[in-house]
């Protein structure tokens, strides 16, 4: 049977063009499913990877945040240290020309504001005593040198003490603060307690409202210690808007949020700083819940209760999905979160969206019409065949031959298709994902370029031959140079010229290790070089092949002249310049160092200046100090570079000479320095001339231990003054000797005063004319229970100097009126001389005390004579007279005891209230043999007639001498001639052995 086509009256046509149609809309539908899961894989990817770049510059922040507090916690560390070696320390360096003006104000408070108006200080009266007194002249000076360099990190710098004490700087709080206020219990000092441990760090207060300043603030605290006593606090606050500022979150599209762990609100996109007014005004803070919704609420709840690094989640807010990541500062106890719309990272993926359905929809659209045209040509026309031979077949046709068979095309259309569509996805996922990987690179490109253009480190790019091919605009804003300096420049060429030693060492580094760290000099277009702080690092490809290296310079200028001045202070004198009593101590003991090793020896000269005390007394301290700093600056000129010179303080100077070896090359120096200072100097209108008693030591000779050389070269010093002063001396085992026989003497005579180990000689005056006792002189005798006697000449300056004489010379004194008492007793009353020292003279109870022995003894005054020496009147000439007149007004006879070897004024001898003159025995000893003592003598005698005083001669030991005397006019006589100074036990020889010229009494 012939096969024919079949006539189309079952309406086929109609029938393909639905099916055509369904199977184009079964089509559509799958290929959206699969694109939809497609993207929702995507839009995961695109999330999890937008938190890691949240998280990377969260953590970039917070690293930049938490190196900015480290910087504030070492400079406020490094203040606190000046302030505790400079007004606390017995070492301080500190001076000041001008006394601090104290305000003592009827509210019982102490006010002092400087000069200047930076700094002011405060203290309750109830507090004051001469340690404050001082500490307020201490603490402005100190203030006027460091407040200026840390008010640039800080907008308060103080100091609090247990005593309630503030110095402060700017002035505001000392001044404004209320009486009574205790800073000691207020939140600054509390704080600083929590951190005082044995590790004693510092303590970053709460953030907290400023009164004063009508700031929110935060406040760093530095216990301070010394000698392990907590002496107080240095404070340091820093206004939180400040610190905030130094948390730019660098994008529009991320906001700031930051909350401390009690839920405190410290920073949000709502808030200003009107608002922040407010709210400190009326004593409130910010809440975290009046300012966040719900679940961002929840969010920092989580952090804070789970105390973790590091928080990272989603929230909604605005009706729109965020995500948030969180860190904690833990010296601070902050939170610092940085959120973001997570709409704007899925924005691209809408845009591609949008554009993958359309593509999809056209495509749809032709594989329709693909298979409606398949479907007639194939499938339809082969149904037709089947249908009208089925039905022919019904009907009875049932020769009507079938469609051969051969391989179904719905198959093979099936299994093209279904490789079609294997080929496109895999084209879709393809060039979704280089498209991704572009949109990433081209945002980390364009942010890493933004991050190194606006860094404010200075950053340079090389090749792999350290040939600068980019600088960013910090490194041009830093040097002053144009961008065309550097370019194609060598790395090395921005190192100074300063630096050159380590230009070498740095190439080498890098070309044997890569990189390079270190603090160094750069140059800068106004020929002054820049401190910075340099790194060079490799940058490398996949393959680990360097293609550049990259440098960046943190500008340090600042902590190195910081760091400078701090040195400054503590090692050098801040009035001459010169290396300070710390310093000092310090080159001392490296050259005991190289002298212990051997093959080293040095001399170490000690002195001060011997009329500087009376420069500075008649010109003024101005002079004074003017006088210092030309003393320093001759001895830096006419000494060697390696020789250290020191003012240890007040007009005190040492000098440490290496490679002396000989006591000859010392002498050299010795004098070389003395008339170094012996040329005249100009003080304004005045010039004066000074000299230097020196004292040196030699080392290793002398000793090999710092405080015995020490204390050797202040030995020698000393013997040189006594020498007659502008000379020098070296130090000996003699002058150990004495020093040690001092300190005996010292000591003992506290004991010899309780055991009553001093005794009294007495020594007569007899008139010569008739070898009558017209009168005693006291004098002190010693005898000490192991020594023996010990001669008044060693105990009586010793005991001046500590002191003593005072408590010794009233026994004496007591003890000589109970002798004349005892001698009226016996019918041989007599007057009794008494030397006064120095220090007695001017014991303002010296007449109460006499007024009392007086009467009590019950001795006439008239027959107590108190002998004192010219030297000791002419210091404070009214005074004495003053002193002299009230005396006298007890009935006392004044006697001028060595007369002829002081200052023998007259214009003030006729003033005084003296009744008689001792002639010294210096001028007695040579008579007859010296003519110019028997004219002096002979003057000495006329002239105390003339002034109608009575004279006695000291030191008769001839009878050529008491005729002298005699033909002089000078009758009243004391010397071995008749008796040296006997105790009273032995007045009856005495009395008998006159007896045989003459009757006594």
């Amino acid at each position: 049977m012939v096969y024919r086509r079949p006539p189309s009256r079952f309406g086929l046509n109609s029938l393909s063009v639905k099916l055509s149609l369904l199977i184009s809309a079964i089509c559509l539908i799958a290929g959206v499913c699969a694109a939809t899961l497609m993207l929702k894989s995507e839009e995961k990817q695109l999330v999890f990877e937008e938190h890691d770049v949240l998280k990377s510059s969260t953590d970039l922040l917070v690293k930049q945040f938490n190196e900015r507090i480290k910087t504030k916690i070492n400079i406020a560390q490094q203040a606190n240290s000046v302030v505790a070696e400079q007004l606390f320390s017995k070492q301080s360096l500190i001076t000041t020309k001008n006394k601090v003006v104290l305000s003592f104000n009827a509210d019982g408070s102490i006010r002092s504001a400087s000069a200047d108006g930076l700094s002011a200080a405060y203290l309750p009266q109830e507090n004051y005593s001469p340690f404050y007194k001082q500490l307020f002249n201490d603490s402005e000076s100190l203030w006027r040198i460091i407040a200026p360099t840390l008010i640039n990190d800080f907008f308060n710098f103080y100091l609090i003490t247990k005593d309630n004490f503030i110095r402060i700087a700017p002035p505001n709080w000392a001044l404004n603060t209320p009486a009574g206020y205790e800073f000691k219990s207020g939140s600054s000092f509390s704080y600083s307690k929590e951190g005082m441990g044995l590790v004693r760090k510092p303590k970053w207060s709460k953030v907290y409202f400023d009164k004063v300043w009508h700031k929110w603030v935060i406040s760093l605290l530095v216990p301070l210690y010394v000698d392990n006593e907590l002496l107080g606090v240095t404070g340091n606050d820093i206004a939180l808007s400040s610190l905030i500022s130094h948390l730019p979150v660098g994008d529009k599209e991320k906001h700031l949020l930051v909350f401390n762990s009690k839920g405190q609100l410290l920073a949000h996109p709502d808030i200003n700083s009107n608002l922040l007014i407010s709210y400190g005004n009326e004593g409130k803070t910010l809440d975290t819940k009046s300012f966040v919704n719900d679940e961002l609420q929840s969010i920092i709840n989580a952090a804070i209760k789970m105390h973790l690094p590091e928080y990272a989640n989603t929230f909604e807010q605005d009706d729109e999905e965020h995500i948030i990541n969180i860190r904690k500062i833990d010296d601070l106890d902050w939170y610092i979160g940085v959120y973001k719309k997570r709409s704007s990272t899925l924005s691209a993926l809408r845009d591609l969206k949008l554009k993958f359905f359309g593509l999809f929809v056209l495509y749809a659209i032709l594989v329709a019409l693909l298979l409606h045209q398949a479907l007639y040509q194939l499938v339809l026309r082969r149904l037709h065949t089947l249908v009208y031979a089925v039905t022919s077949f019904g009907k009875g046709h049932l020769q009507i031959e079938f469609p051969p068979i051969n391989k179904d095309e719905i198959g093979a259309l099936n299994g093209s298709f279904r490789d079609m569509a294997v080929e496109i996805r895999k084209l879709i996922n393809g060039l979704n994902q280089r498209i991704t990987e572009k949109e990433i690179a081209e945002k980390a490109a364009n942010r890493l370029s933004k991050a190194v253009a606006f860094s404010g480190t200075a950053v340079v790019i090389t090749d792999e031959n350290f040939v600068i091919e980019y600088v960013n605009p910090k490194m041009l804003e830093m040097t002053g140079y144009p961008n065309s300096h550097f370019n194609r420049a060598p790395l090395l060429s921005i190192i100074a010229s300063e630096m050159a030693i380590l230009i070498e060492d740095i190439d080498i580094d890098l070309r044997s290790r890569n990189y390079w760290r270190g603090d160094t000099l750069i140059q800068g277009n106004n020929k002054q070089a820049i401190w910075v702080s340099l790194s060079v690092s490799p940058i490398r490809e996949p393959d680990g092949e360097i293609t550049s290296y990259v440098a960046s310079a943190q500008d340090i200028s600042f902590i190195k002249e910081s760091q400078r001045k701090m040195e400054q202070l503590a090692y050098f004198d801040t009035l001459t310049g010169l290396a300070n009593r710390t310093f000092f101590r310090m080159q001392l003991r490296k050259s005991m160092a190289l002298a212990e090793r051997g093959h080293y020896a040095f001399a170490l000269f000690y002195f001060d200046l011997d009329e500087f005390k009376r420069i500075n007394d008649t010109l003024g301290h101005d002079a004074g100090d003017q006088l210092l700093i030309e003393v320093a600056t001759r001895l830096k000129k006419r000494l060697r570079a390696e020789d250290t010179i020191a003012r240890l303080g007040g007009d005190e100077f040492a000098v440490l000479l290496s490679g002396i070896e000989s006591q000859e090359h010392a002498s050299d120096v010795a004098n070389t320095i003395q008339k170094t200072l012996n040329a005249p100097i100009k003080l304004g209108n005045n010039e004066v001339i000074v000299s230097a008693s020196i004292g040196i030591t030699m080392a290793p000779c002398d000793s090999l231990e710092e405080d015995q050389l020490l204390k050797h070269a202040d030995l020698a010093m000393y013997e040189a003054k006594a020498k007659g002063r502008n000379t020098f001396h070296f130090y000996s085992q003699e002058l150990n000797a004495a020093a040690n026989e001092r300190l005996f003497i010292e000591s003992e005579l506290r004991v010899a005063l309780k055991e009553k180990q001093f005794v009294i000689h007495y020594q007569p005056q007899i008139n010569s004319l008739n070898n009558h006792v017209v009168g005693f002189e006291a004098l002190l005798r010693w005898y000490h229970p192991t020594e023996g006697l010990i001669p008044p000449d060693k105990f009586i300056p010793i005991a001046e100097a500590t002191g003593l004489i005072v408590e010794l010379g009233e026994w004496v004194l007591q003890e000589s009126c109970e002798f004349v008492v005892r001698l009226t007793e016996q019918d041989c009353e007599n007057n009794i001389s008494i030397n006064l020292s120095a220090r007695q003279f001017k014991d303002s109870n010296l007449v109460s005390t006499l007024s009392k022995m007086i009467i009590k003894s019950g001795i006439s005054a008239k027959r107590l004579h108190l002998e004192l020496t010219e030297s000791m009147l002419m210091g404070n000439v009214e005074a004495a007279i003053i002193q002299l007149h009230e005396l006298k007004a007890l009935g006392i006879s004044i006697s001028i005891d060595d007369f002829g070897t002081g200052y023998s004024s007259l214009s003030y001898l006729k003033r005084f209230p003296v009744d008689i003159l001792k002639i010294d025995r210096s001028f007695v000893k040579d008579i007859p043999e010296d003519t110019n003592d028997m004219e002096i003598t002979a003057a000495i005698i006329a002239m105390a007639q003339k002034l109608k005083l009575d004279v006695v001669a000291e030191g008769v030991e001839t009878r050529e001498q008491i005729q002298f005397l005699q033909n002089n006019n000078c009758f009243i006589v004391q010397g071995y001639y008749f008796s040296p100074p006997i105790p009273e036990h032995d007045l009856p020889n005495l009395y008998e052995q006159l007896n045989k010229y003459s009757r006594v009494c």
